[in-house]
């Protein structure tokens, strides 16, 4: 099976202007399918929503409105027009049409697919915090803590002053619907202070995220970590660049102070944003076809061995794109969870423990820092494994690549089912025979970062938020010399 998929941002012109014209740029990455793939079991080849989504794929190409894969997509033309490239000027970025069917799940590419799409993201990333993007934004999506009266205020001022005429954009601003009738937000008071704003406020809900994510042109949240979390929930494939102000209580997501949000807003919309491109995993709980209470059936033999093309052992039932982490635990058990790790194709090792913690680098410093796993700059594309109270001596954290495809699953044998939750949402029991797949995902989480900042900015975050290496300096030895004695000696006698 063979696939291209090339990486990077398109070079501008020495005159500051695009060197290819808008047409040619908003094309999606080819992804060709090969019907002999021996990387990957033929039962994760089978989409849960539309199972001749791989052949449809194969036979098209199709645009995207991911702003990453429009640059990935830049990068590989202007590699082949162009010998050089420049990444210090401004990309201007437009929006692809959206289609549904263009989503193609990371379980579905092969070995060498998933490594090139890992490695074009990758570099990507590492550019994009040299470059400004400005992007026309005309449609901005809010999001706050709708239970948080304060909040709720906070997030009135910035729809008004988003709506105000003296923007030089006409925005269409939308909020969530429980705040349409909710008497601290006023929703009618402020279209009646000014009749344009008619038609401009406007509400969504988690149905139009996740079947229009193309709508909107960028995401500002109000909150904390976990409003910025519940954003990345929303949008579960596209997602657009999300700006997020600290008014939580860690903040190692949120880098924007909304005490000056006008003129956070106004520098990121005319002079451009600088965004860091956060790893994400695609979780796929595939069931078992086998009975349950038939405990003669090994999860290795079926994970590892030949799998008939007309007798699928597993199918696939959801999907879920996450930022945090994937956790697979005992759940309301009282006995420890009895799982399994597959690393490709090939067994990994057997965990008893109240479960185990597949974490992100963004999220390492979340549920895998309190299981013991290690801090891990989010720039590292990695996946961290670790053991959530193991019951053995031996089990260290492990820290994998991103180019692997990483199973947990439950054996057949074991005396009780499992559950497994998605960045801590949707609860799901998986039982004796069942597993996950977790890969990186296609769309990264696209976060808004402050103008001139660097690597070393993490470092200073978990210092502030978790005291990390914090305490008391060693005092220093004061030397002794002759007069010293001298002096001392004469104290002593007196």
């Amino acid at each position: 099976m063979e696939q291209a998929i090339e990486s990077g941002i398109e070079n501008e012109d020495r005159d500051g202007g695009s060197s290819t014209s808008e047409s040619e740029y908003q094309h999606a990455l080819e992804v060709v399918f090969d019907e002999e793939n021996a990387k990957r079991r033929k039962s994760s080849l089978v989409s849960s929503e539309n199972p001749n989504l791989a052949q449809q794929q194969a036979k098209k190409r199709e645009t995207t409105s991911c702003f990453v894969h429009q640059l990935l997509e830049r990068t590989r033309k202007s590699r082949n027009d162009q010998p050089t490239l420049n990444y210090n000027e401004d990309c201007n970025l437009d929006k692809a049409p959206y289609s549904r069917d263009q989503a193609v799940h990371s379980r579905l590419l092969t070995k060498r697919q998933l490594s090139e799409m890992a490695i074009g993201v990758r570099e990507l990333s590492k550019r994009l915090g040299s470059i400004r993007l400005k992007l026309k934004v005309k449609t901005i999506f809010l999001l706050t803590k709708a239970h948080d009266a304060d909040l709720i205020v906070l997030t009135r001022n910035m729809a008004e002053w988003l709506l105000s005429k003296e923007r030089s954009t006409e925005y269409t601003v939308y909020v969530e619907n429980t705040l349409e009738h909710n008497r601290t937000f006023d929703a009618v008071g402020l279209i009646s202070q000014d009749p344009s704003h008619q038609g401009r406020l406007k509400y969504w809900d988690n149905e139009l995220c996740k079947k229009h994510p193309h709508l909107f042109d960028f995401a500002i949240t109000l909150g904390g970590d976990g409003t910025l979390l519940y954003a990345s929930w929303l949008f579960q494939r596209i997602v657009p660049p999300v700006l997020s102000f600290a008014l939580g209580s860690l903040g190692f997501l949120t880098k924007f102070d909304y005490s000056d949000y006008r003129g956070t807003l106004s520098t990121a919309f005319d002079d451009g944003i600088t965004v860091s491109l956060r790893l994400r995993f695609e979780a796929t709980i595939m069931r078992t076809q086998t009975a349950h209470e038939d405990r003669k059936h090994d999860l290795v033999e079926e994970l590892i061995g030949d799998e008939a093309e007309n007798n699928l052992t597993h199918k696939p039932n959801g999907s879920y794109t996450i930022l945090n982490d994937i956790v697979v635990d005992r759940g309301p058990n009282p006995t420890m969870s009895n799982t399994e790790l597959f690393m490709d194709n090939k067994f990994m090792t057997s965990v008893q423990a109240d479960g185990v913690c597949v974490a992100t680098p963004t999220g390492s410093t979340a549920y895998n820092l309190a299981a013991g796993g290690s801090l891990c700059h989010p720039e590292n594309p990695v996946i961290l494994v670790t053991a959530i109270c193991a019951h053995t001596l031996s089990f260290r954290p492990v820290i994998l690549p991103d180019t692997v495809v990483l199973r947990v699953g439950v054996p057949y044998g074991a005396r009780t089912s499992s559950w497994a939750s998605f960045d801590g949402r949707e609860r799901v029991e998986l039982h004796p025979g069942d597993y996950v797949t977790i890969s990186a995902s296609r769309y990264p989480f696209a976060n808004v970062m402050p103008q001139g900042s660097s690597a070393e900015d993490w470092i200073g975050s978990i210092s502030r938020t978790l005291n990390w290496n914090s305490r008391q300096k060693q005092k220093s030895f004061k030397e002794w010399d002759e007069q010293d004695v001298d002096e001392r000696s004469k104290t002593l006698k007196k």
